[in-house]
């Protein structure tokens, strides 16, 4: 393992501990099916990214960590809804039977509800300024909203009637690019990053949310499903558009290349250690879960 593949296991480590003592502990079924949803494994790619924002400034640790805990919240509960049966009706995430089938679909709609405004309320927790907080609010709630991750889903329903790169894009970069955008955003925000800086790094976001995006195409047809954490195949079983569908997994694996390249050239003229950002941007492409 490189010693940037343990810088990451460490910030998982990181990360799933403030998650496990912020969630409830009363032994309710919403409780119960919240701490299932957040707490079964997952990359935790979008706290990274706010601890890889955060080592470009001097931010306290703890303030770091929630806002870490939040976007991934974000990111959990938008998972929770992804999985119905109304959605994209899948059986098994992160290697584990998903939460409306390990409960039931009420319990888990109702799980997610209750995650999307404990990741604001963990904001307003933060001692930062009112109008950096309101910032971070905003950015996050645009990042969710109709156009950003609802509007992507909706996109991805109908993904049968997507039939260009230009449309496939735009669903990727609402459904998955902007709550990664927003991780940066708001990272940069409490870190006290220049605008210009906030919005090159939110430009290197778009770039690797969509390479990610493409990586994750090609996962779900070559990665077993004890590798991936889903049922191999399961995009193509559901007759979904994907890069691979549309251009094939040569032109694929370039494509995701190409744009975590674009990324790296974006960080070239911001003054700061970029050095794990461009890391990362590698290590999204390479990935094989």
């Amino acid at each position: 393992m490189s010693e940037f593949e343990s810088l990451l296991k460490s910030y998982q480590a990181r990360i799933n501990h403030k998650l496990e003592g912020l969630l409830p502990m009363n032994d309710t079924l919403l409780s119960r099916a919240m701490r299932y949803s957040v707490l079964n494994g997952g990359k935790r790619l979008r706290p990274m990214l706010v601890y890889l924002i955060g080592e470009l400034s001097d931010t306290e640790s703890k303030y770091l960590d929630t806002l870490a805990c939040s976007v991934e919240l974000i990111h959990c509960y938008s998972l929770i809804h992804d999985d119905l049966p109304a959605m994209d009706d899948d059986d098994l995430r992160r290697g584990n039977p998903t939460t409306h089938k390990k409960f039931d679909e009420a319990t888990a709609i109702l799980a997610g509800d209750a995650l999307q405004p404990l990741a604001f309320e963990l904001i307003t927790s933060i001692e930062t300024s009112d109008r950096n907080k309101v910032e971070m609010i905003r950015s996050l709630a645009k990042a969710c909203g109709h156009l950003g991750m609802v509007g992507g889903q909706i996109k991805d329903i109908h993904s049968q009637n997507i039939f260009n790169m230009e449309s496939l894009d735009l669903m990727h970069s609402e459904k998955t690019g902007r709550l990664i955008e927003a991780s940066i955003e708001t990272s940069g925000i409490l870190s006290g990053l220049s605008k210009n800086d906030i919005e090159s790094l939110k430009s290197y976001g778009a770039k690797i949310g969509l390479a990610f995006q493409i990586q994750d195409d090609i996962i779900d047809i070559e990665s077993p499903s004890y590798v991936s954490g889903k049922d191999q195949g399961s995009d193509i079983t559901k007759d979904k558009t994907t890069y691979p569908s549309l251009v094939g997994l040569d032109e694929s694996r370039m494509r995701a290349k190409e744009l975590a390249n674009q990324a790296k050239k974006i960080l070239l003229p911001i003054t700061k250690n970029t050095d794990n950002l461009i890391k990362l941007a590698d290590y999204i492409v390479s990935r094989k879960a």
